[in-house]
């Protein structure tokens, strides 16, 4: 008769222990927010060449950018390191860019561009991890690989903006559309039309630096493509995949 209350008493203290665990553990996010990161990226890309041509259009754009690079965040803070680095690459991507917004003359772009193009390298980095470790085909594998092919293309737009800023130069325009700059939608239009592999001819990189981004940018969607459909596909086609589909 002795033992049954011991036991209850044994059962009562883990349970406590496990509560107490659970109250100071911190508060987790879900195990990636690609949803959220593709509604964000999709309103950067649709309202960026548009706001450019209004008054307070760059006001906007640093809005949507800082939407973006915060839901980035937010898809990698299911583990504790990824969220660290990625929070750390935030903090001097965002303040720089709202520092050069109101006062270009203090920071330079090359400082928020440099934080922001780890910061976007980093978090597609950890989305390609989850697609290619993912069991089978769901929502948030599918806007998952959305997300790091959009993103993919931002990083080479920031990385365009970033040589054009620090080489003046580098890119040639074979248009009379003003600006003749990298900045914002040029380097924006550029990346993806270089990522799709159309080149229409109207922005040529020049340095070697610029061209050696393009080939590399060109090369890198077609693999993208290539390897994204090949896992699709067998993820989808895996035995199983039926019946966790249908749950």
């Amino acid at each position: 008769m002795a033992a049954a209350p011991a036991g209850q008493c044994a059962r009562r203290e883990t349970i406590e222990v496990n509560e107490r665990n659970l109250r100071l553990r911190p508060p987790r996010f879900r195990r990636f927010s690609a949803v959220e990161l593709l509604i964000a990226l999709t309103l950067l890309f649709i309202s960026i060449p548009f706001v450019e041509e209004f008054k307070g259009g760059d006001l906007i754009v640093s809005v949507l950018l800082s939407l973006v690079m915060l839901s980035a965040v937010v898809a990698v803070a299911h583990r504790r390191v990824p969220f660290i680095v990625a929070l750390l690459l935030l903090i001097p991507a965002i303040v720089g860019r709202w520092i050069n917004h109101f006062r270009p003359d203090l920071i330079p772009p090359s400082v928020f561009l440099t934080a922001g193009l780890l910061l976007v390298g980093f978090v597609m980095v950890n989305l390609l991890r989850f697609i290619l470790r993912a069991p089978s085909v769901t929502l948030e594998v599918l806007c998952a690989s959305i997300s790091a092919y959009l993103m993919l293309g931002l990083m080479w737009t920031m990385a365009y903006w970033l040589v054009d800023q620090l080489t003046p130069g580098a890119f040639a325009f074979n248009t009379n559309i003003q600006p003749h700059s990298m900045n914002g939608f040029n380097a924006f239009y550029f990346s993806f039309v270089t990522l799709s592999t159309v080149g229409y001819g109207d922005i040529t990189p020049l340095f070697r630096i610029a061209r050696w981004l393009a080939a590399m940018e060109a090369m890198t969607g077609l693999l993208y493509v290539a390897v994204l459909i090949a896992r699709l596909v067998s993820l989808y086609s895996a035995p199983g995949s039926a019946e966790q589909r249908e749950k």
